[in-house]
């Protein structure tokens, strides 16, 4: 006897449809798996044969082939179990087969029967959909988070006994319903407050320098000065999610099974990966592979505290996906692209002690030491950082202010200012002004003879790098889309050259 039944895998953040073939012949009793099935996958004979029997139902004892196609793509992860069993049943004459048309079916079953929650649903959902398939079956915890997905009905399942029932019309379980918008509503708040950060106002005002032109942004001061705490408020400025974005970004997410209970990602991620973090945890890959830090602060903000202990291999990785907003991972029989679009944000201690120039507190380091703590950024990883925050030790007094500016003040001159940058780029690959280049400075972001005068001034006076030319420009630019002034005059360069410092100290 032959049966099908319809499932979906996971290909980088999107989903394909699988057809789960199983065939029951004559012949000494025999579980076999093909159409490229890895360990867990293989696996599933064990757990879909007690599945079966301690849900009361005979497994059968003759030869059985599973075909998993297209057999030319690698299978993954324990999502097959259901589909398996489900046809093993179908097969056997339980489950009648007209009932499996229009279904599409994911999860891992326990040895009990019950159903666990697998990775990458929405997507699946999502493939669902497009493939016209009428209902969709996911274990119980994943329906909420399937159920995003407009035009699949969703039906949760809990068991293997229960899918059965349903299949066969003996219960009927209500479609998984969700109100879209109240969902967004509820989850797109964040617990934090940029009110909450006393003093800083400097580094309070480069933050919304950087988020309002998406420029990535370095910040020096020593331990205790709020660097983290500043960086952690970075997504609350940044613009609210489309739901687009947060349709993509919960994507990554339930690919790589970190969606922690929620059924979609609806505020900026904010990633800060540990400093003894590998290649592939930053970047993603794997022998299996799968979405790295950078994708999975896609949308928001990566923070990397502490830059220069982290290796050099590691930082240098970093560069690609900085330029291109994606990360490419190169197997042998495959190429998988992950999104990857951040604002990166750093932060340092000025030396290794981090006690330089501290009124509070006495630096032991020598300039040599100093030197070879700075030198671990390296040239090309600063090119790709616009703005240098100085962030110095807080004052007494400075702890005892009242509540500074909020959040959503700074929000609203950051979405004006990104408003000007989406209508001044809307027919270009780039919507900010981190994003252009030379022949791009010249045509939107002209000086003037004064402001002109004022750079030569300070790129000799300062002695500041080749690089830092462009980078003064560009952060000009935004500071000028804050004002809501179409021209860049010299007080938005003064302003810029101070986001300047590492190339002021010959870096």
């Amino acid at each position: 006897m032959l049966s099908l039944v319809k499932s979906g895998a996971v290909f980088g953040i999107d989903a394909y449809i699988v057809d789960v073939e199983v065939d029951l012949a004559q012949g000494l009793p025999h579980f076999s798996t093909v159409g490229l099935p890895d360990t867990a996958v293989k696996e599933s004979k064990d757990r879909v044969r007690a599945a079966v029997k301690n849900s009361g139902y005979e497994f059968p004892i003759q030869r059985i082939t599973v075909n998993l196609a297209p057999a030319d793509i690698k299978k993954e992860g324990s999502a097959f179990d259901l589909p398996i069993a489900v046809a093993i049943l179908s097969a056997s004459g339980i489950i009648a087969k007209k009932t499996l048309e229009n279904v599409c079916m994911t999860g891992e079953l326990s040895l009990d029967g019950t159903l666990k929650p697998v990775k990458g649903v929405l997507p699946m959902a999502v493939a669902a959909r497009d493939n016209r398939f009428e209902r969709l079956m996911v274990p119980g915890e994943n329906a909420r988070e399937a159920a995003v997905v407009d035009g699949v009905s969703v039906v949760p399942i809990n068991s293997l006994p229960e899918a059965v029932s349903y299949l066969r019309g003996e219960e009927d379980i209500p479609p998984m319903v969700v109100d879209r918008r109240e969902m967004f509503r509820v989850h797109n708040k964040y617990d934090i407050d940029f009110s909450d950060v006393r003093g800083q106002a400097h580094a309070k005002r480069a933050l919304e320098v950087a988020t309002a032109g998406g420029h990535n942004a370095i910040m020096i001061g020593p331990p205790g000065s709020g660097k983290t705490m500043l960086a952690k408020r970075i997504p609350s400025i940044l613009p609210e999610m489309s739901f687009e974005e947060a349709l993509e970004t919960t994507k990554i997410h339930s690919v790589a099974g970190k969606m922690d209970g929620k059924p979609l990602i609806a505020t900026r991620p904010f990633r800060s990966p540990h400093h003894t973090i590998s290649d592939a945890g930053l970047i993603g890959g794997g022998q299996i592979p799968s979405p790295g830090e950078v994708s999975l602060a896609h949308n928001g903000v990566l923070f990397l505290d502490e830059i220069p202990e982290f290796s050099k291999n590691t930082l240098e990785v970093m560069r690609q996906p900085l330029e291109d907003g994606s990360v490419t991972i190169s197997r042998a029989l495959t190429s998988i692209t992950y999104p990857a679009r951040v604002m990166l944000v750093a932060a340092m201690n000025p030396c290794p002690c981090g006690y330089k120039d501290d009124p509070n507190n006495e630096c032991t380091c020598s300039i040599f030491q100093i030197r070879k703590y700075k030198s671990r950024l390296s040239g090309p990883l600063l090119d790709r950082i616009d703005i240098h925050i100085e962030v110095p030790a807080l004052k007494y007094r400075e702890l005892k202010e009242k509540e500074s500016e909020g959040s959503e003040a700074i929000r609203n001159r950051v979405n004006a200012a990104r408003e000007i940058q989406y209508d001044r780029f809307r027919e270009r690959d780039f919507f900010f002004n981190a994003g252009m280049s030379q022949k791009d400075l010249a045509r939107f972001a002209p000086i003037t003879q004064e402001g002109e005068a004022l750079l030569e001034r300070v790129m000799k006076s300062l002695r500041l790098s080749a690089r830092a030319y462009t980078r003064i420009i560009k952060v000009a630019r935004t500071i000028a889309d804050l004002e809501g002034v179409e021209q860049v005059l010299p007080k938005h360069l003064a302003e810029a050259v101070q986001y300047r410092s590492l190339d002021r100290e010959g870096m």
